[in-house]
């Protein structure tokens, strides 16, 4: 007797009786997804305000007189033109100072932050005329996007007395600058708002 016929004998079994051990097919891997860009951390930092606003009459907003203590400017009240304190203030607290340009309340002063750029990207710094081109005033806030009109949706402060999402005409544009070496190619996709196109034409 072989010794194959042997123990099947022995354990009283049959190779056809043995159970089949299927391979499993291994479960396909499903290709990682890109990870969504995260927003600078100034601009996260700059959002955390949409909402706030100025205190009519002898009381003043305490983030806006911290604001103008940190970046050691003369005015201590919150009826002072506040857009540049703003963009200060959103540097300062988000760990960005070095990029604060001196004298920060005036509007103007920021198309010396950082890097120059030739297009806005998601969390650029865009200063646009105000009055007349020619002038010295002016407005600063952070680009968030683009509306279906094509204007720029800017988070600034003192945009109506608040910090909120506003349109404003590209025409106003007197540059983009980026507070650091310069943006990730990604950043130039800008998302699409929904607005009511009135554009924003006055914010002293």
């Amino acid at each position: 007797m072989s010794l194959k016929a042997s123990l099947e004998a022995f354990f009283d079994v049959k190779p056809a009786d043995l159970p089949k051990t299927e391979k499993k097919a291994e479960a396909p891997v499903a290709p990682a997804k890109p990870e969504k860009l995260d927003e600078p951390v100034w601009l996260k930092e700059a959002r955390k305000h949409i909402g706030m606003q100025e205190i009519k009459g002898p009381k003043h907003n305490a983030t806006i007189l911290r604001w103008l203590k940190d970046l050691k400017l003369p005015f201590n009240d919150d009826e002072t033109a506040w857009c540049g304190t703003f963009v200060g203030g959103v540097l300062n607290d988000a760990g960005k100072k070095q990029f604060i340009v001196k004298n920060p309340a005036g509007s103007r002063n920021w198309l010396n932050c950082g890097t120059k750029l030739d297009k806005p990207a998601l969390g650029c710094i865009v200063v646009f005329w105000r009055g007349s081109k020619s002038g010295w005033e002016g407005h600063v806030g952070f680009g968030v996007g683009v509306d279906q009109k094509g204007n720029l949706m800017i988070l600034g402060g003192n945009q109506s007395d608040a910090v909120n999402i506003k349109p404003f005409s590209v025409n106003r544009v007197l540059g983009y600058r980026w507070p650091g070496p310069g943006p990730l190619p990604e950043r130039y996709n800008l998302p699409v708002y929904k607005s009511n196109g009135q554009v924003s034409t006055n914010e002293a």
